[in-house]
Parts: structure tokens; C-alpha cells; sequence
């Protein structure tokens, strides 16, 4: 019995893309979009703040970014949902 190692090798680069990667830049976009606020407590205070917090939007740079991981992460679950719906060949 052999092992057919550049297969293994592409089922593993495929999973490591498909597995960590597409949440990674998922997790990418979320922290592109989130404000830009500083919400940590001042040392040595053991209170939360009394007043508002006020957080600011992102840029529109950021925003950009963030639709640019989200859009990859949708067109990726796409096109596998097309590769499996079309057979998986």
C-alpha cells in the first residue's frame, strides 16, 4: 500500500485554508468593522464608567476591508456549496 503524498499534501493545504483561514479573515472583518473606542477600564479602577461610551465608526477604509474578507468568505461558501450541489467532481 502507498500513500499518494501529493494528494495528502493538497487535502491538508485545502483544510488549513478551508478550516482556519475563512475564519480567520472572518474574524478579520468583524474587528475592521468594530468602532474604534478605547472601552478598557483606567488602571486601578475596579467601577465601570458612569457616563456613555462613546465608540467611534470605523473608517471608511475599514469598511472597505471588512467587505472585502466578508465577500471572500461568502464567495467561498458559495462556490462549495455549487461544487457540492454539481457533484463534488
Amino acid at each position: 500500500m502507498s500513500i499518494d503524498w501529493t494528494a495528502l499534501g493538497q487535502v491538508v493545504v485545502a483544510g488549513l485554508i478551508v478550516g482556519a483561514g475563512l475564519p480567520a479573515l472572518f474574524a478579520l472583518g468583524l474587528r475592521l468593522v468594530a468602532g474604534t473606542g478605547d472601552d478598557r477600564p483606567a488602571t486601578g479602577r475596579t467601577t465601570e464608567p458612569t457616563g456613555p461610551v462613546v465608540i467611534a465608526r470605523p473608517s471608511p477604509l475599514r469598511m472597505v476591508g471588512a467587505l472585502l474578507c466578508f465577500g471572500t468568505v461568502v464567495g467561498a461558501v458559495a462556490a462549495g456549496i455549487v461544487f457540492i450541489a454539481s457533484g463534488g467532481h
